[in-house]
């Protein structure tokens, strides 16, 4: 499907939800989950929706998630991030809910990557906010998902002096999941400190040299590796000269 054809069924879409005619939307996009589509389509299908109105279009997307679709998480992701501008706490809320219903890996880093990780870009202090709970949240994917966020917003910053302040800030705010021992859990997260690591390897290295200092943390090897994958050689040994 190419972006025109996505324009298309977007609007299309749009109409009967504006409508109020769920089912008429369900049946246009139900078939489109069958096929093999790219996520640019897909997120253009859902950034369209997602200027609907926040009731119906709500609605649209809880019918959508009870498939259960990898398509579908998409574009449930594009549309909230849509709301992040009119309803930014409602949206993150049920970002939250929909990855514990996808119970999933690529559920919590689909919409990791389109509605908390945008988020923190639009109002990091707010993102950050809203991101506290989900730290130690029951749900392994909810904890994931801060890992994924992090990683999103460290991709989008691109290592920009400007941003430096908030990388520190975001590196404290993940210091306690560094000993996340939930592996599903762990791999988000170590995803994070890696992209971190990768545009603020001084940053990153420091930051690691001080954690591991304390005797008193455990922490899965998995972490490590990930947290130190982009940092340079000399800076991997800084940290290793301090691991026990």
């Amino acid at each position: 499907m190419k972006i025109s054809q996505a324009n298309t069924i977007g609007e299309e879409i749009a109409v009967c939800i504006r409508d109020g005619d769920v089912d008429s939307a369900c049946a246009l996009i139900e078939p489109i989950f069958q096929e093999r589509i790219p996520f640019s389509s897909l997120d253009r299908i859902g950034v369209i929706i997602g200027k609907c109105s926040l009731e119906t279009v709500n609605l649209f997307l809880t019918r959508i998630a009870d498939g259960k679709t990898m398509g579908g998480w998409v574009v449930i992701g594009s549309a909230l991030g849509e709301q992040l501008d009119r309803d930014f706490s409602g949206a993150f809320m049920r970002g939250r809910d929909y990855i514990i219903a996808g119970d999933a890996w690529y559920t919590a880093d689909i919409l990791g990557e389109r509605v908390p990780g945008p988020g923190l870009i639009n109002s990091f202090d707010h993102g950050m906010a809203s991101l506290n709970p989900w730290r130690i949240h029951h749900n392994r994917w909810v904890r994931r998902t801060v890992g994924v966020s992090a990683h999103y917003w460290a991709k989008k910053s691109k290592g920009a002096e400007k941003y430096t302040s908030s990388a520190e800030e975001l590196l404290k705010f993940l210091t306690p999941m560094f000993c996340e021992w939930n592996m599903d859990a762990a791999k988000g997260i170590g995803w994070g400190i890696k992209t971190l690591g990768k545009y603020y390897p001084q940053l990153v290295t420091a930051w690691l040299v001080d954690l591991l200092r304390n005797p008193q943390i455990h922490y899965r090897a998995l972490m490590l590796r990930k947290a130190t994958t982009y940092l340079q050689e000399a800076q991997k040994e800084q940290v290793k000269s301090v691991v026990k």
